[in-house]
């Protein structure tokens, strides 16, 4: 859950797209999402972070050999973070809680299409939260992504739990116009769970 945190409070850009394709605005758009990737498939988030990393440094040492472009590039980090993931679930003690958990030794292509999309989605929704007004965006960090009841947020922001609703009706009303009616739906199912 805290990659899932990091995600809304990295800068992030409603476009995604910077001028130009450095290492740093490469970093901070992919970061988080390759992190939590990666983290679904190793299930420890030093070794998630750490991987996602050392994709980065294969990537500059081996830029000239990529296409220059976002999809390429964003092609490129997935697969190095799924590969050396991969890597580490077959050469690890991972394994066997991996093992354990999945029942196989290795993931299928499936559920990395899966987590991959996750990544995206997840990001989707943070993007959009994050371009909510200031206060439906406090209400709705502290009630979606902390998992806080009404009353908490009440509490804490000193507001009449009314309000908390109406703003987060409100929030919802707003995220449902930012998002697809797709993602919009993947969004509650993710946030009644």
């Amino acid at each position: 859950m805290g990659a899932l945190r990091r995600l809304y409070s990295a800068d992030s850009n409603p476009v995604g797209k910077p001028d130009h394709l450095d290492l740093e605005g490469l970093f901070k758009e992919f970061y988080d999402r390759l992190v939590y990737f990666s983290l679904q498939l190793v299930r420890d988030q030093a070794q998630a972070q750490d991987l996602v990393q050392d994709a980065f440094i294969t990537y500059w040492q081996e830029r000239e050999s990529v296409l220059q472009n976002r999809i390429a590039i964003k092609n490129y980090l997935y697969t190095t973070v799924r590969n050396a993931s991969l890597n580490v679930i077959r050469h690890g003690k991972v394994v066997n809680a991996y093992v354990e958990q999945q029942g196989t030794a290795e993931p299928e292509e499936l559920s990395i299409m899966d987590a991959i999309i996750s990544s995206e989605v997840i990001a989707e929704i943070h993007i959009a939260i994050a371009a909510l007004p200031e206060n439906y965006r406090q209400i709705s960090v502290m009630s979606y992504l902390e998992g806080k009841k009404n009353q908490e947020i009440a509490d804490e922001l000193g507001l009449s739990i009314n309000t908390v609703k109406k703003q987060k009706h409100r929030a919802l009303e707003l995220l449902r116009l930012r998002l697809s009616p797709e993602l919009f739906g993947l969004f509650l199912l993710w946030t009644a769970s």
